[in-house]
């Protein structure tokens, strides 16, 4: 099973990435799964400095903003 993670400490902006996040799996029926880390060492393990952050199957792919549902779709098809 494949994961999309939202790196963030729980503001509004990792809320909308992650709904987004969760848009973008149920649209396109995926087996992906999201998972949100919240726990700032972790974050800190994926080298990211500004959050919220974006990763696939553990690689950063977005950092410091808000992707789109179609955008995150990009990414995991």
């Amino acid at each position: 099973m494949h994961k999309i993670q939202i790196l963030g400490v729980g503001c509004p902006k990792c809320k909308a990435l992650t709904e987004n996040a969760e848009r973008a799996v149920k649209d396109l029926g995926t087996d992906y799964t999201v998972e949100k880390i919240t726990d700032i060492k972790e974050i800190m393990k994926f080298g990211i400095m500004t959050v919220p952050g974006l990763a696939v199957d553990g690689q950063v792919k977005a950092a410091g903003r808000v992707l789109t549902a179609d955008e995150i779709k990009a990414l995991v098809k």
